[in-house]
């Protein structure tokens, strides 16, 4: 499994994903979930996969060759106009890898499933941010819906419901993913360090900073060691239970 995260802030967008793949308790391994693409001063479009690695492995290969040389090898993420229509030319490519993979397996496609995040910015528009399912439909994230999470979502979600703000700065935000992915990392094994990040600023039409943290990472270790200490003394500071009440 994984776990990946797409939020939406006024100030730009902020991606974050694990690294962590497994086929059984024997069998873990580290791959990217994160693909990035920027024709600078035009646009800049992000994906965070989760899923069968062979379907998003082939989903980011036929991506990523198309955009190369997208006269040669149409539909390209480079020709489309709108962040929508490059939704829709993922999640249609999305939904032939994962037939083709199932005509050529197993004939119960669940298991090629793959889901995914886009987030990024084409000029002449506002950052968008888009979840795509493997059926090849997709919805957008709005002002209710600020983030989209795919994965291991449930161990991480209450946190960042509760403590999302749209006013946050890229660091504030950064602050507030590792505490929603330290507490699947702990809570789930099939969620694990490094974790890529990308922050991407409103209108910059370039790509912002890209960052591996990893195991050692000081900060990290910070906020998982204060973030723990910091719920024994919320958790002391509340009445206890009485059997009168």
């Amino acid at each position: 499994m994984t776990y990946c995260v797409g939020m939406m802030l006024d100030c730009g967008l902020v991606m974050m994903s694990d690294t962590r793949t497994n086929a059984g308790v024997d069998n873990i391994s580290m791959f990217r979930k994160m693909a990035t693409w920027e024709e600078p001063g035009e646009r800049v479009l992000t994906v965070l996969t989760a899923g069968n690695l062979a379907t998003t492995q082939a989903l980011i290969s036929l991506l990523d060759e198309r955009s190369k040389a997208p006269e040669d090898r149409e539909p390209s993420i480079f020709a489309v106009p709108s962040m929508f229509q490059a939704a829709q030319l993922i999640a249609n490519t999305l939904k032939s890898v994962i037939s083709d993979h199932a005509n050529e397996g197993q004939k119960a496609d669940s298991g090629f499933n793959a889901t995914v995040i886009l987030a990024g910015q084409i000029k002449g528009a506002p950052p968008r941010l888009f979840m795509i399912y493997p059926q090849g439909n997709f919805i957008e994230a709005s002002t209710d819906t600020p983030f989209f999470q795919i994965g291991e979502t449930k161990y991480g979600k209450p946190i960042l419901v509760r403590a999302y703000d749209p006013k946050m700065s890229f660091e504030e935000a950064i602050k507030l993913l590792l505490v929603s992915f330290d507490s699947t990392i702990k809570a789930n094994l099939s969620v694990g360090l490094p974790l890529d990040v990308h922050t991407y600023a409103t209108d910059s039409f370039k790509i912002g900073s890209q960052t591996r943290i990893e195991a050692d990472n000081k900060y990290f270790q910070t906020i998982s060691n204060g973030w723990g200490e910091a719920l024994k003394t919320a958790l002391d500071s509340l009445p206890n239970y009485s059997h009168d009440d």
